[in-house]
């Protein structure tokens, strides 16, 4: 429906200055001619109250601490215009009408922007946040709150900062929006150049870091196609989060900066869940790696009680601003949370004993959490009578074997691609960056040496004992490495298991590679087992080897960017433009259109015409109006399909050629194979059918209709058509009729 068609185009000085703190793994018995105690104390040194000592020691002098932020501040700078660059020049975006703009922002992504548009529209700020809690356009029939329903703040907060800026004058709104979306691309940059560096002490692990980031885009972003996506918004928050707490997670961080850095973990995390529906379940992710590092010993109590109240706290406060919304009052991760701090507290000699004991300890403290989990979880669902995240769940049930697959709202997630497994030539894009093999060698050394110290902590007997002998252990790791390895462990699988949450994974990775390269951890260990571990040695290669992958980078993906940046193409889908301008002039500004959820986010967006339903799926009754209102491209009557649509107050429908007919999926994934399913009817064309399913009596209604013959004609009239669209109004039925069709 939408294409792009083609058009012509006319040596570092402060290697001495890395913080000699004790080595990540010592092999044999503790040197005590070493001054580890010397280490140690830089790092409570390097922590005053300037805020360039929490990135680093204070042998780093102030301005190579400048010097690596205004580096950081360069590559996100560069990166945003990047994919502004390629947005710009993929569309042509400038030259574009205004409905042609607005079309190219894709399915849900043009209903969250019509909300901004909307806030704009009103008279004034008090009149436009009214009509979104007492919205009657979404949804037909229905009178709902927008930002109860959805993750829309940032649209709000955007359209009242366009109305007091003095901007207006030289800065249309739509450029605003896609500014400051490409802005939060440098958030995301920099949040990854600061994880680097805190992990390695050298900020050439954070250019490296962005460099990879901005190389692998395809793996990385997908912001220049789908500009007000949620995850487009959230993640980069999400990556100051992790920054925030690799900080926090230092050794010997005074409480003054213990009490900022958390400031910064609660703040990024609040943001990170206003703005996308989906925070729970990555705060989820996040709470189970908090929970493992917990029992294996490698965070406080303090900072695991900490950790969790941030989480909690910020969940709470969405809650309050999204009017109480239920969704989030019964999900997993409050539940997990609660029913962690209950039972740790109830369960206080949980790390006393031998290994045994405490791996047996550890097994049943496991289950009880996961029982009061699920145990709090379904109370609060079955209380609330919460069925908003329900779909959700069902997808998980189908996608690992334990669902039925002829649900129709399962079956719509497993049939994407985006929801599939994560690809295998995905691998084969981050080979060829060099960055999947530093990753992985960094992955399976810091991961062996994760479960060497965790045998090493679980060995101790007793917390006395354990504070004592921890000093004199062979193996060490240190809390911010160990969490941010069991992140890119965690979210790695996550993205293994659905392709759309590797936009998670892929940007840490970058930060873990980078660490491998420049950090001495792992170059410790490969120089111990060369019997060459001398601090010129270290230096050499921790400074020459990122030098050399950058000079590479540069070398060989430098003019294939540039190449990229450059390609000129332009916008071009004279079919959409053409129904939005007919809706806009021809129907009735109230009038009701029904049709597919991506194209009716779009009509919202141009025309601002009501809809009966639309993509954002996180509600249980919109989910079965869409189901009903999809029956258009399902084998039933035309009275049947006319009396659905009369029950959402349908004026018009709207199909397309590309769904009745669809090509695109295989058989028993294309949309009228998912509805024949979910009717207990055969599906289309050659193949197997469950034997439970039988021929529908009546044709495909969107074949059908065309023909022009009564039942269709004395139901539907034809209004619009293209090559792509058929547009439809709904006639208004006798009495005789809607006597002969009542129930």
């Amino acid at each position: 429906m939408r294409a792009c068609r083609s058009r012509k185009s006319n040596s570092d000085d402060n290697t001495g200055s890395v913080l000699d703190r004790p080595p990540f793994v010592n092999f044999g018995p503790k040197d005590n001619s070493r001054d580890y105690k010397t280490g140690q104390r830089g790092i409570e040194e390097c922590l005053k109250p300037s805020w360039i000592h929490i990135l680093g020691p204070n042998s780093w002098p102030a301005v190579v601490i400048a010097a690596g932020l205004l580096l950081a501040g360069v590559i996100g700078l560069f990166h945003a215009w990047c994919v502004y660059s390629i947005h710009e020049n993929l569309l042509w975006f400038s030259h574009l009408k205004e409905v042609e703009r607005e079309i190219s922002f894709r399915t849900e992504c043009g209903l969250y922007y019509s909300y901004y548009k909307q806030m704009l529209k009103a008279p004034t700020i008090q009149q436009g946040l009214y009509e979104l809690t007492h919205d009657n356009t979404t949804e037909s029939k229905r009178t709902i709150n927008i930002l109860q329903r959805m993750n829309i703040y940032q649209e709000v907060f955007l359209s009242i900062l366009y109305r007091i800026l003095p901007i207006q004058t030289y800065l249309e709104p739509i450029y605003f929006y896609i500014y400051t979306v490409f802005a939060l691309q440098t958030v995301y940059v920099i949040a990854l150049f600061i994880t680097s560096w805190l992990l390695s002490d050298s900020w050439l692990a954070g250019a490296l870091s962005g460099v990879w980031y901005i190389l692998n885009r395809v793996d990385t972003t997908r912001v220049e196609f789908t500009i007000s996506l949620r995850e487009n918004w959230s993640i980069p928050f999400f990556a100051l989060q992790v920054a925030a707490i690799t900080c926090y997670l230092r050794p010997k961080l005074k409480p003054i900066h213990q009490r900022v850095v958390l400031w910064l973990v609660f703040v990024s995390t609040f943001c990170f869940c206003l703005t996308w529906q989906f925070n729970q379940f990555v705060l989820l992710v996040q709470a189970l790696i908090i929970y493992t590092l917990d029992c294996l010993d490698f965070l406080t109590a303090e900072q695991v009680v900490s950790l969790y109240l941030m989480q909690v706290s910020s969940l709470l406060l969405v809650w309050l601003l999204q009017f109480c919304n239920s969704m989030i009052l019964g999900s997993l991760v409050l539940s997990f949370i609660v029913s962690a701090l209950f039972i740790k507290h109830f369960q206080t000699g949980l790390k006393m004993g031998g290994f045994v004991i405490r791996v047996g300890k550890l097994a049943l403290h496991t289950l009880l959490v996961l029982a009061l989990t699920f145990t709090i979880n379904y109370s609060a669902k079955k209380v609330l009578q919460l069925k908003s995240d329900e779909h959700i769940f069902k997808f998980i049930k189908a996608k690992f074997g334990f669902g039925a697959t002829r649900d129709f709202d399962a079956s719509l997630y497993l049939c994407e691609e985006a929801f599939g497994l994560l690809p295998l030539d995905t691998f084969e894009r981050l080979a060829g960056t060099v960055l999947l093999y530093p990753y992985l060698c960094t992955l399976s050394v810091l991961f062996i040496l994760l479960l060497l110290v965790a045998l090493s902590n679980l060995s101790l007997n007793g917390l006395g004992q354990a504070s004592r002998e921890k000093e004199d252990r062979t193996f060490k790791m240190r809390p911010d490495v160990a969490y941010n390895l069991m992140h890119t462990v965690f979210f790695g699988l996550l993205a293994f298991s659905t392709m759309r949450m590797k936009y998670l994974w892929t940007g840490h990775m970058c930060t873990i590679a980078a660490f491998g390269v420049c950090g001495k951890e792992v170059w410790a260990l490969y120089l111990r087992v060369l019997h060459c571990n001398t601090k010129t040695a270290m230096r050499l290669i921790r400074y020459s080897v990122p030098i050399v992958i950058l000079a590479f980078l540069y070398y060989k993906f430098w003019p294939r960017l540039m190449e990229e940046i450059s390609e000129l193409r332009e916008f071009y889908d004279p079919d959409t433009v053409e129904l939005m301008e007919w809706i806009r002039l021809k129907t009735p500004k109230r009038a009701v259109f029904a049709g597919s959820m991506q194209l009716l986010a779009g009509i919202k967006l141009c025309t601002g015409r009501v809809l009966t339903n639309h993509p954002h799926y996180e509600d249980q009754a919109l989910r079965e109006r869409t189901r009903q209102v999809y029956q258009i491209y399902a084998r039933q009557s035309a009275e049947e399909v006319h009396k659905v649509l009369g029950l959402v107050g349908t004026d018009y429908i709207v199909l397309e050629d590309s769904i009745c007919y669809e090509r695109r999926h295989s058989r028993g994934c294309r949309l009228r194979d998912l509805l024949d399913l979910a009717n207990g009817h055969i599906m289309d064309g050659p193949g197997e059918n469950d034997p439970d399913l039988i021929p529908a009596s009546h044709p495909r209604f969107c074949e059908g209709i065309k023909t022009d013959m009564p039942p269709y004609s004395t139901l539907f009239t034809r209004v619009f058509k293209n090559k792509t669209f058929n547009v439809y109004k709904l006639k208004k039925l006798k009495k005789k009729h809607k006597a002969a069709s009542g129930p």
